[in-house]
This record gives structure tokens, sequence and C-alpha cells, in this order.
């Protein structure tokens, strides 16, 4: 019975939202919206709640069931947000300049995907993707060069948690200067992003191991690095793929925000401060939906990654 209740609020939800937001495009409903409307749209408001409400207390037996439950939720409450967000910019007359609506954001998300595309093999493969190897491969090999020699990391992990805190505008300047418009400049200011969340998650990783795992590798008369890839590095991985994901965030950023200051005429950065300067917010936002997507679709990779390697632990079987 509490199944049945909480699709079915789920799939009202849905209906009331397509049907507003197929009706608010009405000559007599666009930017002339009534309080009737807008009652409506305070309805379609309460049914999701109810809907996420029901859907959250559902526990299904199967592992399928709880992973289907548990995307319920957050996919009714995207829907929900784009069904208001296009009642209420269609329904209150926003200007397009201020806020579009989703539906002409993705009109003209499908008919600019050659301009986008172009512009996430710039940003995303040749920037954002070569900093994030750099600055994740070189962190990690610091953080073991520190714990091999226990003076390096006293002196240089300060100098990295002062450094991790320079803001990114303060970067990217100075690495356009170095390394030129293109894209190395944008691969430099990622790894540099990307190079102390990792150095500070891997060597967290390698002091996680307990003093009785590291005694037994003694009685074993394992030198440092047979304990090192036998012991202390899968414990660590947990922490290293929790920098993993970390950056996977911070290279698309920084490698948009670094385009702001210098690149050749294509990119996510550079699309978006241009046609931002024309009022084209349309564009702005499918700028913004492909590098949510593109960033989105990147940690899912990582996440899938980390529960192949590391399903051997308790926390990362399903309950």
């Amino acid at each position: 019975m509490t199944s049945l209740r909480a699709t079915f609020l789920a799939l009202l939800t849905l209906a009331l939202g397509l049907g507003l937001a197929i009706a608010v495009h009405r000559p007599g409903l666009a930017g002339e919206a009534g309080a009737g409307f807008w009652f409506s749209a305070a309805v379609l408001w309460l049914v999701a709640t109810l809907a996420a409400r029901a859907l959250s207390a559902l526990t299904p037996r199967t592992a399928q069931g709880r992973r289907a439950a548990t995307l319920a939720v957050p996919l009714l409450f995207g829907a929900l947000v784009l069904f208001l967000w296009e009642i209420a910019t269609v329904g209150a007359g926003v200007p397009l300049v201020l806020m579009p609506p989703p539906s002409a954001v993705a009109l003209r998300f499908l008919g600019a995907l050659p301009v986008l595309g172009a512009d996430f093999v710039q940003t995303f493969v040749k920037s954002a993707l070569p900093g994030y190897v750099l600055g994740c491969g070189t962190g990690f090999a610091v953080a073991i060069l520190c714990d091999r020699l226990p003076a390096l990391g006293r002196g240089l992990l300060p100098v990295g948690n002062f450094a991790s805190a320079l803001p990114i505008v303060g970067i990217a300047p100075i690495m356009v200067m170095w390394f030129g418009f293109d894209w190395p400049s944008k691969a430099a200011v990622v790894a540099v992003m990307t190079f102390f969340p990792m150095l500070v998650n891997a060597g967290a990783g390698l002091a996680a191991t307990g003093a009785l795992e590291r005694d037994l590798m003694r009685t074993y008369a394992a030198g440092y690095w047979p304990t090192l890839v036998k012991l202390r590095l899968p414990t660590a991985l947990p922490f290293l793929f929790n920098g993993l994901k970390v950056n996977a965030t911070l290279a698309l950023i920084g490698a948009i925000v670094a385009e702001y200051f210098g690149t050749p005429i294509v990119g996510m950065g550079f699309r978006i401060s241009i046609e931002a300067a024309r009022l084209s917010l349309d564009m702005v936002w499918a700028e913004i939906a492909m590098a949510a997507l593109a960033g989105s679709a990147f940690y899912g990779l990582i996440a899938l990654t980390e529960r192949a390697v590391t399903g051997w632990r308790p926390a990362a079987r399903p309950a």
C-alpha cells in the first residue's frame, strides 16, 4: 500500500508539473498568469512534498529496489525544480536576459551542439583532464615521498595548506603568462588546484594503517615497500578516492575560470563570458548545463570505479 501511494503521488507530481509547464505557454497565461494558476503551482509543490516523503519512507527488500528508491527522490526533486522554474519564468513574464526558462535553454542546447562540443573538447578534454592527471599523480607521489622522509612531510604540508588557500583568480593570470593562452596554461591551473587535496588525502590514507597491522608485517620481515604495496595502499584507497572525487569537481571549475584570463576563441569559460556580455543568457545556461553534465559524469565514473575497487570493505557493501 505504501509503495502504491508513493508511486501514485510521484506520477501525479510529474503529470501536474508537465501539464502546468505546457499550459503556461498559452497566450492567455504567458506573462499574465493569475491567482488560480499560482494556486495550482502551490498544489504541485504540496503534492511533490508528499511524494518525496512517501518515497523516502519506502524500505524495499531487494538491493535493486533500495537503489531505485534512493534515486527516485533526487530525480523527482530535480523534475520539480525544472517545472517550477519554467512555470515561474514564463508565467511571471521574466525577461530572457534575466532568467530564460528551461525550455529555451534546452532548445538553445540542441541548436548549438557543435559549438558546445568544441567547447567541451577544449575545456574538459584538453585542459581539465591533463591537469587532473598531473595534479593527482604528483600529489600522490609527493605524499609517498613525504611518508618515506618524515622531515620533508613536516616541512611541506604546512606550505601545502598555505598554497591551497591561494585564490584561483590570482594563479590563473600567472599561468597564462608562463604557459601561453592555449590549453597548457589551463592544465597548469588545474594541476595546482588538484595537487594539494590529493597530497592531504593520500597522506591521511597512508597514516591510517593501525599499529597491529604494521607489527604483523614486521613479524613477516616485510620492508617499507612490501608493507606499502600490500598493506598501506589498500588501506588508503578510500582516502585516495575521496581526493579523486574532490578534484573531479575542482578540475572543471579551475579550467573554466582560467579561461576568463586568456584563451583561444573556444572553451566553456570563454563562451560563458562572451555570451554573458551579449546578454545571451540561454547560451550561458546551455554551457552551464554542459559543464554540469560533464562534471557529474566524471564524478560518477570515479564513484563507480571506487565501488568496484574497494568492494571488499564492509562500508561499500549494500545494506
